[in-house]
């Protein structure tokens, strides 16, 4: 049985759009104008922030709880590249990951990357079938 999820959106003038998901609300602009200030985030950083969320928390599960490693915290940076005709689709993405902790293995991380990456990350899985995606990171001894 699948899980639906739904979101429902109302266009607010210019390029503004209010998304809700009946408890949250999120508003997304985008420029019209180069060097024009947004009100939200644009749809393609959106799909970032998603990518990111998903990415951190499905690391942080594989190696804090499967793979005991000693963690205490992670970050990522997420860039991307556009296309410059339309669609401006993104045509690249790159992660980089900060993982935090006295004694953290390369091994373990590289691991748990892949892991997230092909079981537990569904944004990541859905988008590298499109767009090619490296990620690379870093141990951070606390």
């Amino acid at each position: 049985m699948s899980t639906v999820l739904s979101v429902h959106a109302v266009h607010q003038g210019a390029m503004r759009v209010l998304a809700t998901n009946g408890t949250h609300e999120v508003l997304m602009d985008y420029p019209l104008q180069a060097g024009e200030k947004c009100a939200g985030f644009t749809p393609l950083q959106m799909l970032l922030a998603s990518l990111a969320a998903c990415s951190l928390n499905s690391l942080m599960v594989v190696l804090k709880r499967r793979m005991n490693q000693p963690i205490t915290g992670v970050e990522v940076d997420v860039r991307a590249s556009r296309a410059e005709q339309h669609p401006t689709v993104l045509t690249e993405i790159a992660l980089d990951f900060a993982v935090q902790g006295t004694g953290v293995t390369a091994g373990a991380v590289a691991a748990a990357l892949k892991i997230s990456e092909d079981q537990l990350c569904p944004v990541w899985n859905m988008l590298k079938g499109g767009t090619p995606i490296t990620a690379t990171f870093r141990i951070v001894e606390s």
